[in-house]
């Protein structure tokens, strides 16, 4: 990365509330050196690009009112939910958000997949791959595969059945769906569909973490995942678990993949053999999120079953999942829109890198520069202070939180409604006798309300 792409990611780093050097270090998407910062940052200062304040520990660095317009105007055009891009991702995000008209009509490339040496090439920078390894770290690497997946099981069922099925579009709530997994509770305002979408992703987690010693990239691994996740969801039974057979088309897209039988096979072969060849667990991970749903080898739910498959080297090696934590939908999207159109992947790394983030951040202990208040939970912190302490002193079970915590979002604006419930509900699942006290409750009613909730 040159100097001048990485200055320009340092101003598009800050915001308007201005940011410490640890704080900025902890949001770059590339490693660099603190005195190495600080001379970008003086550069940028003497260029009027940025503004330095403070001194000594208490110095901020904020981008100057010109930078801060030119953001704007770029975020008109974004997603509303803002992930940091490098500039070959804004670049590819500029190229698929155009109008379908104006972007051209391709097929499957056969050399994408094809000139993809493992181990020689990398869709991740050596530095990228150290600092996911960093942040991914637990307390199980010496431990058997599978060890610290089995122990957050419960957690890693809720979050990662949950925010795989929003991608696709389903619309049951973190606590509906900790009812559903854990309560075997169906929401009475859902469809049978977005249920078995969740029942599905806990069977085929469970199949993953459950047979550690046995999952990998093999037929048997993918065909099963597949054939768990698409459980009376495909208008053919005998379509789960099975290659496909026939042509299809992406919505949205002028892509079109692959429609020989044989080629299908013969790719989907290849796609598993290239990545059990890669050595680093991060680069497996990326490398199948690209080309399972780029090879389109099932009549439906592939990017679900890359999702989950990202998962098996994390798995083995004991690293922290990738559950896809805060991941914008429409930014996936357009990051998967790269793959299939122009066999680009900058976008869709932006994302990846930005998501084992901050799934790691939920799951490993990890540096705290990487553990900043979040600041949609500042903003709303009183409001969601006194919902949870009303849930609780009544003594609300789960069902009835469900609908409490919806009214009470009415009151929030509009755009950060759904948030705001993902972020109360994160709050009361993880509520224990060793944290209540923040919401100004008593021992005698954290009692009441944890008897009936269990």
């Amino acid at each position: 990365m040159s100097e001048t792409e990485q200055l320009n990611i340092i101003v598009q780093s800050l915001d308007e509330n201005g940011l410490s050097i640890d704080q900025l270090m902890a949001r770059l998407p590339f490693q660099i050196e603190r005195r190495t910062l600080q001379r970008r940052l003086k550069k940028l200062a003497d260029d009027h690009r940025v503004m330095i304040t403070g001194g000594s520990r208490s110095t901020k660095y904020f981008p100057t009112i010109t930078e801060l317009q030119i953001h704007d105007e770029d975020r008109s055009s974004k997603p509303q939910d803002d992930i940091p891009l490098s500039i070959e991702g804004k670049d590819v995000l500029a190229l698929v958000t155009r109008s379908e008209t104006k972007r051209k009509p391709v097929g499957y490339q056969t050399e994408f997949l094809a000139n993809y040496r493992p181990n020689l090439d990398s869709y991740l920078t050596n530095a990228e791959k150290e600092h996911l390894a960093l942040i991914g770290k637990t307390q199980g690497d010496a431990q058997a595969a599978g060890t610290y997946a089995k122990h957050i099981l419960g957690r890693l069922l809720i979050d990662l059945s949950w925010n795989s099925s929003r991608l696709e579009g389903n619309t049951y709530s973190l606590l509906d769906t900790e009812i559903l997994i854990h309560g075997g509770r169906p929401a009475e305002n859902k469809s049978a569909k977005e249920t078995q979408m969740i029942l599905n992703h806990k069977d085929a987690i469970e199949f993953l973490v459950e047979g550690a010693d046995d999952v990998s990239f093999n037929r048997y691994t993918i065909l099963n995942l597949h054939a768990l996740l698409s459980n009376n969801l495909l208008s053919n039974p005998a379509a789960s678990g099975r290659l496909r057979e026939f042509g299809v088309g992406i919505t949205n897209s002028v892509f079109t993949p692959l429609a020989i039988p044989q080629l299908i096979s013969e790719f989907f072969d290849l796609i598993l053999e290239k990545a059990r060849q890669i050595k680093n667990p991060f680069e497996q991970s990326l490398f199948v999120l690209i080309h399972l749903p780029y090879l389109q080898p099932f009549d439906d739910v592939n990017k679900r079953v890359s999702r989950l498959a990202a998962n098996i080297p994390l798995n083995s090696n004991n690293l922290a999942p990738l559950s896809f934590v805060d991941v914008p939908e429409e930014y996936y999207v357009k990051g998967m829109l790269g793959i299939y159109e122009l066999n680009r992947i900058e976008l869709f790394k932006d994302v990846f890198m930005w998501a084992y983030e901050r799934s790691a951040m939920r799951y490993a202990a990890i540096k705290q520069s990487l553990g900043e208040p979040d600041p949609f939970r500042l903003k709303y912190r009183e409001e969601m202070r006194v919902i949870i302490s009303n849930i609780v002193r009544n003594g609300i079970g789960k069902e009835g939180t469900v609908l409490f915590v919806k009214k009470e979002a009415e009151k929030i604006p509009e755009n950060d409604r759904n948030k705001f419930i993902e972020a109360i509900e994160t709050e009361i699942l993880a509520l224990h006798e060793g944290n209540f006290a923040r919401y100004r409750i008593s021992p005698s009613e954290f009692k009441y309300w944890k008897s009936n909730w269990n």
